[in-house]
């Protein structure tokens, strides 16, 4: 870790509340994106060296496995500085169709012994529009450091019946900017949206966004990949049922895992509700890479995410099948280069 993270910065923002500290990283972030030297010498330090083999994966080509998740930046203000952090990837997001707050404050909590958050942030974000309209004074496609992937979501207000339009109106204006689009069906704080994992409705939106990306592909003469975003609280027949879906509609990739409901160890004593990730989340979700790995023989890519906190962590979801990582509150703990450490360490490990 750090020891300037350690033992100044990080007690300093965990003094504040934790959604406080949170502003103040992106704003960070985004300050260091509009300072192009600044953020050049970063980027050639973290850049991995030339016997490194980059990951390809869904047709894109990523310079190190470990991306940061949709979360963080969920506006597209400060995603440009990834690449500086030490990131292969960034994830924006989640955007819904429509601009909402989200849930009433407070909503996200650390827990420092347990290296956890919870959080019940509830998709707040400017909505798509608003994000678009960002996207468009930044790189596209072809012209990053790193890939962009785009993380959608169904807008609070949408009846679940109207999610598949809700998600289609998103994606009529994103994906023109995103090398990669994700379709997040399985954050637990925005009602009924999980009900999108349940077979029906996941073919029906899955068929729908499939359908929509083949017409754009035809038209502008590029296919964005598509992934699915699942939860750890899936039974293994249902990952079975959402595998079937995926393959029917020739889905890209998997992100494994969200946050959980589940409570377990230290956390069945805490009253907060939310999704909880960070360490407890490591096992859980590396069950989930697992299992949906050896179900479809390796063949389907998956981004691991949950409960990494070490290279030991992180190579635990690589071996466990998963094809790239993501990482967020990892990163609350141990730093804002906690990316390029993990790269640094598992491209060692690639080389023994």
């Amino acid at each position: 870790m750090d020891l300037l993270y350690e033992k100044v910065i990080r007690p300093r923002l965990f003094g504040l509340d934790s959604e406080h500290a949170h502003e103040r990283g992106v704003a960070a972030m985004a300050w260091l994106a509009r300072l192009a030297p600044l953020r050049a010498l970063l980027e050639a330090r973290h850049r991995l060296s030339g016997t490194h083999r980059p990951v390809q994966a869904f047709g894109l080509e990523f310079p190190n496995a470990v991306g940061l998740a949709a979360g963080f930046d969920k506006n597209a203000r400060a995603w440009p500085a990834a690449a500086a952090l030490g990131f292969g990837h960034v994830e924006i997001g989640t955007v819904t169709a429509l601009a909402q707050d989200g849930n009433p404050r407070p909503r996200m909590f650390r827990y420092p012994a347990e290296e956890a958050v919870i959080n019940r942030m509830g998709f707040n974000n400017e909505g798509s529009a608003a994000v678009a309209e960002r996207l468009a004074g930044q790189p596209g496609p072809g012209r990053r450091r790193i890939p962009l992937g785009v993380n959608l979501g169904k807008s609070k207000v949408a009846p679940i019946d109207e999610a598949v339009a809700d998600y289609l109106a998103s994606f009529a204006r994103l994906a023109r900017f995103a090398d990669y689009i994700v379709l997040n069906v399985s954050s637990p704080n925005t009602p009924g949206l999980r009900q999108l994992q349940d077979e029906s409705r996941l073919r029906e939106l899955l068929g729908a966004v499939a359908a929509a990306n083949r017409d754009r592909a035809a038209k502008e003469k590029r296919r964005v990949p598509l992934l699915l975003k699942i939860a750890p609280d899936l039974t293994f027949p249902q990952v079975d049922a959402v595998l079937g879906v995926v393959a029917e509609f020739g889905i890209d990739g998997l992100i494994a895992t969200n946050t959980t409901l589940a409570r377990p160890g230290f956390f069945a004593g805490v009253n907060e509700s939310g999704g909880l990730s960070g360490a407890p989340l490591r096992r859980r979700s590396t069950e989930i890479i697992a299992y949906a790995a050896r179900a479809t023989q390796g063949r389907l890519p998956i981004i691991g995410v949950g409960g990494i906190t070490d290279i030991a962590s992180a190579a635990e979801k690589l071996d466990a099948g998963a094809t790239l990582l993501q990482v967020y509150s990892g990163m609350i703990y141990r730093g804002p280069f906690f990316a390029a450490e993990l790269a640094r360490g598992l491209a060692e490990r690639q080389r023994r």
